[in-house]
């Protein structure tokens, strides 16, 4: 049966004459209704199953092969490679060095192959075809429809795809793993339940907690690790600050606790001395919180988290330099400019019988942006 029998002298066809139709007319008359004129179509191996042309199958079918094997070693390096920090001269710090590298390469390999695949695929083993076809708007109807469907299967059938079972196989791995890939780096980091361990889960709490009876002192970094700088009132000037971080007595002599208590995202704190008489406003709970003209903020900014490492003793404003975050130290370090919309938390200290700073407890509050389910403070 011809088209134009099928279309009743040249005519869109009913549905019933669409059910009678096969496959290969339906495919035909797509191209007849698109007004497409096929110029030139040959396979590219006209008899199938030769040398030439499992060669070419088997050289598509290695890059899948590479993309495949790429995305499982991303994700086994991802999982599995030594990420936490290591100082440069402690042990393991060349395999923590190529972390980075490690996951960079086998990513981008796993995506460079698989488009060289997909590319050969279609150079190698695609038809030769030149097709012409006039453009047109609006919406395709039920006719338009079924025979494009039925097109894009002669489409398939014509490149050989059904029959390539190696191919198939490896295409499938290799998209398969690399998808499986990128949903593990989207959700790997979501993986660790943030509120494990109630009110010791990790995102309640931070170094400065001080647990049972120990100190934790206000100490300084002085470039050295072994050096243990506490801070005394007297060692600041008016108007001065200083980044402290926790210490306690069990961590001197130990570099590995040392080291993470300075490297904590969550630690550093801006010891600020305000000047004598200046009028500050308390927040309401935290009347207790300084020491005299000696006020300790986080200096994590609540936007985004960028280091508030900038302090104005002229106008007592605490900046943030990433995107302009501006803190008013004696406003309770209110944010009075810029994205940020809640204020530093502050550390309640003191001094102890020795003349040194202490935390007096941890923060209050959550100490950077906001996270899941943040408790409100006010």
């Amino acid at each position: 049966m011809s088209t134009t029998e099928s279309t009743g002298g040249g005519g869109r066809p009913t549905s019933e004459e669409l059910d009678r139709m096969t496959p290969e007319q339906l495919a035909r008359l797509a191209g007849e209704l698109d007004e497409v004129e096929v110029v030139h179509n040959a396979p590219k191996f006209p008899i199938p199953g030769t040398r030439a042309e499992k060669r070419a199958e088997r050289s598509v079918a290695l890059w899948f092969v590479i993309s495949a094997l790429s995305g499982l070693a991303f994700i086994l390096g991802f999982l599995f490679w030594p990420h936490e920090y290591v100082a440069p001269d402690q042990p393991g710090y060349f395999e923590y060095s190529l972390y980075t590298p490690v996951i960079g390469f086998t990513f981008g390999l796993a995506v460079l192959a698989l488009g060289i695949a997909v590319i050969q695929y279609v150079k190698k083993l695609f038809p030769d075809e030149v097709s012409v076809q006039q453009r047109h708007d609006g919406s395709s109807d039920e006719v338009d429809r079924r025979t494009v469907m039925a097109q894009l299967a002669a489409a398939g059938k014509d490149t050989t795809i059904g029959r390539r079972k190696l191919i198939q196989r490896t295409a499938g791995a290799a998209a398969g793993i690399f998808g499986l890939g990128l949903g593990i780096a989207a959700l790997g980091p979501l993986v660790r339940n943030p509120w494990k361990g109630g009110d010791d889960a990790a995102l309640w709490h931070t170094g400065w907690r001080p647990e049972g009876d120990e100190t934790v002192y206000l100490r300084t970094d002085t470039g050295i690790l072994s050096e243990i700088a506490r801070i005394r009132p007297e060692d600041m000037e008016p108007g001065s600050m200083q980044t402290v971080f926790p210490f306690r007595e069990a961590e001197r002599g130990n570099e590995e606790e040392l080291l993470h208590a300075q490297r904590a995202s969550d630690a550093p704190v801006m010891l600020i001395r305000l000047r004598p008489g200046t009028q500050v406003n308390v927040r309401p709970g935290q009347e207790d919180f300084n020491y005299g003209d000696y006020y300790a903020y986080s200096k994590v900014c609540t936007h985004l988290g960028c280091p508030t490492s900038l302090y104005q003793a002229q106008d007592n404003r605490i900046l943030c330099p990433c995107h302009q975050s501006q803190f008013l130290a004696t406003e309770n370090a209110e944010p009075v400019f810029g994205p940020a919309a809640r204020p530093l938390p502050q550390l309640p200290i003191t001094v102890d019988a020795q003349g040194y700073f202490v935390a007096r407890s941890d923060f209050i509050e959550p100490v950077g942006p906001g996270f899941w389910e943040r408790k409100k403070t006010t």
